[in-house]
């Protein structure tokens, strides 16, 4: 079992902490499904007001559902549909403060109200994005999306396959 000793302080702080345990975690791990798990269930533990945590892997010319918390979700998303699918398609961070008003949102869980989606992108090639479902209108921000881009940053190597 891990025990880690996250920051409960500034956003700067929260996301430096789970970049430390994320590494900490993965480092010399070579199975992706086990680094994407123990990655999602991390942040779904540390940050606060998320209803859904998790990946979607690039499989072919569609994203299939991978290691998450949270509710059951959709299985398999099509590029560009969708706030993962539209993430996917531009390899841009999607930070969606009312995902209602957001074209062609896929609900898995209704009671979603914003979303942040992070390309995982290693050496030029997908390999999927993470996804972060709040229940809370206007949950991400910019520091956010920066924390997270960085955390897949860390990953995103380990989980390349």
């Amino acid at each position: 079992m891990y025990t880690f000793d996250i920051a409960a302080g500034s956003k700067a702080e929260l996301y430096r902490d789970l970049a430390g345990a994320l590494d900490a975690l993965t480092a010399g791990e070579s199975d992706a499904i086990a680094n994407m798990a123990n990655a999602a269930a991390l942040i779904y533990e540390y940050l606060p007001d998320l209803n859904w945590a998790g990946f979607y892997r690039l499989v072919g010319d569609q994203l299939v559902l991978g290691p998450f918390q949270g509710k059951t979700a959709c299985i398999r998303i099509a590029i560009g549909s969708g706030v993962c699918g539209t993430a996917a398609a531009t390899r841009e961070i999607q930070l969606v403060p009312d995902v209602h008003a957001f074209p062609g949102h896929i609900a898995c869980d209704a009671a979603s109200a914003s979303e942040l989606v992070v390309p995982v992108v290693h050496d030029g090639r997908l390999i999927g994005v993470l996804d972060l479902d709040s229940p809370s209108p206007t949950r991400f921000d910019a520091e956010d999306a920066a924390g997270c881009a960085a955390l897949v940053a860390l990953i995103a190597p380990r989980i390349a396959g």
